[in-house]
């Protein structure tokens, strides 16, 4: 492989991470069918349901379908977040306002000194980790390029199907992709230059909320991949 036309400056360098992660993806993603997308690989995952079905108390969407969501807390895997915010000068109300919990919840957390329990995060269906990336882009893409006024949680349609799902969402991801291309060096040193209001992105330069960005995409495509390998070993199984 020749060195040719790589980029090394650092929105080059985001985006060329961005697009192998989302080539990689795309392959590891044809062929998902109604059926494996939905599949629940264990009691109780988080999934997409019908309205008035869904089993978790902030399930959203604006149609018939919603995405799953618990009730808010801090998972030990954030602990080592929450601290830095507390250290980086973020008060107490405002880390609290940031995770959607009391301000009791927050103190409990700077006040562990042991080793962070298990995270009881649940199983997800492939439709949820799809709908939640689907929803983690367009958001942030509407506060970020929009208009920064409209709901994020109303900016996704969730449906059952696989194929519809798909096209919906590499469409939002095209969308972001053609305008982070074409930000400039003081934009990704602006703080603040995204307003998506679920998260602290305000409070970082456009460069480290684009490197999150990233990361986001990444970490959940893998475990969407994950979920097709353990689809396929069961099918193959029964």
């Amino acid at each position: 492989m020749g060195t040719e036309g790589v980029r090394t400056d650092r929105l080059g360098l985001l985006l060329d991470q961005f697009d192998h992660a989302r080539e990689t993806a795309e392959a590891r993603l044809a062929g998902l069918g109604d059926e494996e997308y939905l599949w629940e690989p264990a009691p109780g995952c988080w999934s997409i349901r019908r309205r008035g079905e869904a089993v978790t108390p902030r399930a959203f969407g604006p149609g018939e379908w919603v995405l799953d969501l618990g009730a808010a807390d801090i998972p030990a895997s954030e602990y080592a977040e929450v601290a830095r915010q507390a250290e980086d000068g973020m008060t107490v109300e405002k880390i609290a306002d940031d995770w959607s919990v009391s301000l009791e919840r927050v103190r409990e957390v700077l006040a562990h000194t042991g080793p962070p329990k298990p995270d009881e995060a649940p199983l997800t269906t492939i439709a949820w980790r799809l709908g939640h990336l689907h929803f983690h882009f367009a958001g942030p893409w509407e506060w970020t390029f929009g208009e920064r006024r409209r709901e994020p949680k109303l900016l996704v349609d969730f449906t059952p199907s696989a194929g519809l799902a798909l096209e919906r969402f590499w469409a939002v991801i095209d969308r972001w992709r053609e305008s982070v291309d074409g930000v400039t060096e003081e934009q990704l040193d602006t703080v603040g230059f995204s307003q998506y209001p679920y998260s602290n992105d305000a409070e970082y330069p456009f460069a480290a909320v684009l490197a999150g960005s990233n990361l986001e995409f990444i970490h959940h495509m893998a475990e969407i991949a994950l979920l097709r390998d353990l689809w396929r070993i069961r099918s193959a199984a029964g």
